[in-house]
């Protein structure tokens, strides 16, 4: 080998160590710094459930150095980089409401879907309305524009208004598992419903045929029903400023949901699990609630049907039951319960408020008896605390469902409840050591992330901001109508395509057949008559 070809070899051999040692030092790329966004974010749902998935949200946001006006139906007080437009003066709020008007109303589909879409527009109503938001979707020069719009959906598309008439990038966030009657109009894709349970379904996965034909029905009906309402309502109702625009779709779908405890499905890259985003640090217990349950040397049972229902108007019979079952397990309960209570059991303390997070958080809390609404599910699996379920409506039958199949959870019906039934299932879950090792195993899966959930918000609504709302991102099933996506146009085509070939098929098998006869027919005659 020649003196010039050694030394160019020996030069590429340093160019090429010089270059990985310079990826050594560099690191893995990473996008650009996002300077200080504007967001504008709008509460539509007076919960308060719903309000802590969106201030967490929020929380996330300022923290990174973003600035958000929100509109709230739950003002906390304006900090840095935060400011809150209050509207609970327009905002009916859902606390405490008895059992029967909830078992009346919010449990059957029938009821809550078209309940949803119209409280869902006269709360669009109350914010479009607002004079403070007229402004903000006025934005002037001196003050600069918002860069993207922030809203919980819910029952209707005039949510995203805002974001339609300012035409910025659009996020949902969704406090809930994914609302299977909206997945469609928010990310383009309908559910599978044999493999993806609905979000009132009181099943985790659709396994048999039975339940994949009512999954089926129920996603049919409910698509129908949200969009019959709306159009009968635009129908009925004058013109309103958010029918005029066609609603944009979100960039981006932020969902409380983990695949943890949810089963596994697809979805496309704008779909977001975010699940647990509402937990907080820990906090020390008031000292009461802890001598309470340092003092159990069996440890401790958390019961609590959350901020919704009311449970002193659970009936007398479902109240006799859950007293004389806890009278008898050798744990002390902490009960929350409102209003004043008779023959309270000894080992039982009440409070119309307890701090469920750090209860929870406790070693010595045993079981949690909960409704399953979605912010106790993730509280529970992130201490990996088993569950008692009493699922009452919405999502809650699915909650407890899939706590069901990870194998941490009993569910039972609140209405059919007796003694014997709540004391052997509280005596299963806390003395059967499965239910608490499947529950460690939950929360060891929950944990397990290459992101915190308020990383993924900020790092999601910063690419959508670099990227001028991130269009590559949404489905090219908005490009299609309902028969397309469905494939109706290809297999009509195939259908006429099979009519067209077996009526050729038939025509040319006919004629031969004839031909065929005749031939044979001809070949019989004598040959007398073949002559004549």
């Amino acid at each position: 080998m020649s003196n010039d070809s050694t030394a160019a070899a020996a030069m590429c051999r340093v160019i090429v160590t010089v270059a990985c040692c310079l990826l050594l030092v560099a690191g893995p790329w990473t996008p650009p710094p996002v300077d200080g966004m504007r967001v504008l974010a709008v509460e539509t749902i007076a919960g308060k459930s719903h309000w802590n998935f969106m201030r967490a949200v929020i929380r996330a946001l300022t923290d990174a150095g973003h600035t958000v006006t929100v509109f709230t139906p739950f003002p906390d007080g304006d900090r840095d980089n935060y400011t809150e437009v209050d509207t609970s003066a327009a905002f009916r709020m859902k606390l405490d409401v008895d059992l029967a008007e909830v078992l009346e109303k919010f449990v059957e589909p029938s009821s809550i879907l078209p309940l949803i879409v119209t409280v869902s527009r006269s709360l669009c109503d109350a914010i479009f309305q607002d004079e403070r938001m007229k402004a903000a979707m006025r934005p002037r020069a001196d003050r600069g524009g918002y860069d993207l719009v922030v809203v919980e959906p819910m029952g209707s598309e005039c949510v995203s208004h805002a974001a339609t008439v300012l035409g910025l990038p659009l996020v949902f966030v969704v406090p809930s598992p994914m609302i299977s009657y909206h997945e469609g109009s928010f990310l383009g894709h309908v559910p599978n419903p044999a493999i993806v349970s609905h979000l009132l379904a009181d099943h985790a996965v659709p396994r048999s045929f039975v339940q994949r034909f009512s999954n089926a029905v129920l996603l049919a009906y409910s698509v129908f029903v949200v969009r019959y309402t709306e159009w009968s309502l635009k129908r009925a109702e004058p013109t309103k400023p958010y029918d005029t625009l066609a609603p944009i779709r979100p960039s981006a779908v932020f969902v409380n949901s983990h695949f943890a405890t949810e089963a596994s499905r697809p979805v496309p890259p704008n779909f977001i699990h975010v699940g647990g985003l509402h937990l907080e640090k820990p906090k020390s217990l008031p000292t009461d609630i802890l001598e309470f349950i340092d003092e159990s040397s069996d440890g401790v049972i958390y019961f609590t049907f959350g901020s919704v229902v009311k449970m002193s108007t659970m009936p007398d019979y479902i109240q006799k039951s859950f007293k004389e079952a806890l009278a008898q397990v050798p744990q002390r309960v902490l009960w929350k319960y409102e209003g004043e209570m008779e023959d309270i059991p000894p080992n039982v303390m009440i409070k119309k408020w307890f701090p469920q997070r750090d209860i929870l958080l406790h070693p010595k809390v045993k079981l949690f008896i909960s409704h399953g609404g979605i912010s106790g599910v993730y509280e529970t699996v992130d201490a990996g605390v088993p569950v008692l379920g009493f699922p009452l409506f919405y999502d809650q039958h699915k909650n407890i469902a899939n706590l069901v199949d990870a194998g941490m959870a009993i569910s039972m019906e609140l209405l059919s409840v007796s003694t014997d039934m709540v004391l052997n299932s509280i005596l299963e879950l806390i003395n059967d050591e499965k239910y608490s090792i499947n529950a460690k195993i939950t929360s060891e899966r929950f944990k397990d992330r290459p992101m915190s959930p308020e990383k993924l918000i900020v790092y999601w609504m910063e690419y959508i901001h670099r990227h001028n709302g991130a269009p590559h991102l949404k489905s090219q099933a908005f490009n299609l109508t309902w028969y397309q996506y469905f494939l109706l146009d290809v297999i009509a085509a195939v259908l006429i395509l099979t009519l067209i070939i077996s009526f050729v098929c038939y025509t040319v098998i006919t004629i031969i057949y004839k031909f065929s006869l005749k031939h044979i027919m001809y070949n019989l005659k004598p040959k007398t008559e073949k002559l004549s």
